[in-house]
């Protein structure tokens, strides 16, 4: 019978190649601003990602005929080491940011955890070698060539896996969108903008009459039970003196 292969020792695993603990951060997100030039714009990023070793993994334009708004939309990978000075220079050419949202994620676990089983498949890969080097029979050779077919499977997924950690580690990952909007259109937003301040800033005045008010009615109240008072008094001397 085919010699079973030994468990990969974690000593061994150790000493013969050491995992990567180093910190490893992943950083991504989005951001959306206007711009009032778009190709200006986009040139500007482009040029800052050439400089910072960063590239355009996809673009795409949008027109709506409606009101003539167009729109860009870059899916964009920079270095992360430069990844905040491309975001400083960005946000600071924006005419006017919408949103901005960056979500930093520490896969340093997942990183150790990844490395730690492929270096485990590796030395059980080892392992089933060197059984294939003393096997003998026909019946074992073939139990040994399907072992290692499945464990070498088993490694270029995790293989993968990990190049793809690698990859989202050494590169950070933004979406970036920008709008122009036309004049005619900025200037309608202009005016509902001011109108809808202008009903807000007079509701608002409202309000505080209205609580300026109650806040007094102590000194109304005193104030209506005295010209009553008068009155009354006045009324009863007018008939008195008839």
């Amino acid at each position: 019978m085919m010699a079973k292969a030994a468990p990969p020792d974690d000593s061994k695993t150790a000493v013969d190649q050491a995992i990567d603990n180093a910190k490893k951060i992943v950083k991504e997100g989005e951001i959306r601003f206007e711009a009032k030039d778009l190709k200006a714009a986009r040139d500007k990023i482009v040029a800052s990602l050439k400089n910072l070793g960063g590239y355009v993994g996809e673009e795409n334009e949008t027109n709506n005929g409606d009101n003539n708004r167009r729109e860009y939309d870059l899916k964009i990978r920079v270095p992360s080491k430069n990844f905040d000075r491309f975001l400083d220079a960005l946000s600071s050419n924006a005419d006017h940011i919408d949103a901005k949202n960056i979500r930093v994620k520490d896969v340093t676990t997942e990183f150790i955890d990844i490395s730690t089983q492929l270096k485990n498949k590796q030395l059980l890969e080892n392992r089933y070698l060197e059984l294939l080097k003393r096997a003998t029979k026909t019946s074992d050779l073939l139990e040994i060539e399907d072992k290692l077919e499945s464990i070498r499977t088993d490694i270029e997924t995790t293989q993968g896996q990990l190049n793809y950690l690698n990859s989202q580690v050494a590169f950070s990952s933004l979406d970036i969108t920008f709008y122009n909007i036309p004049t005619a259109e900025r200037a309608d937003e202009q005016f509902t903008t001011k109108f809808k301040n202008a009903i807000s800033e007079g509701w608002g005045i409202l309000k505080t009459l209205f609580f300026d008010t109650i806040m007094l009615w102590p000194i109304i109240f005193i104030g209506f039970a005295g010209v009553w008072v008068y009155r009354s008094r006045k009324k009863k001397r007018g008939n008195e003196k008839e």
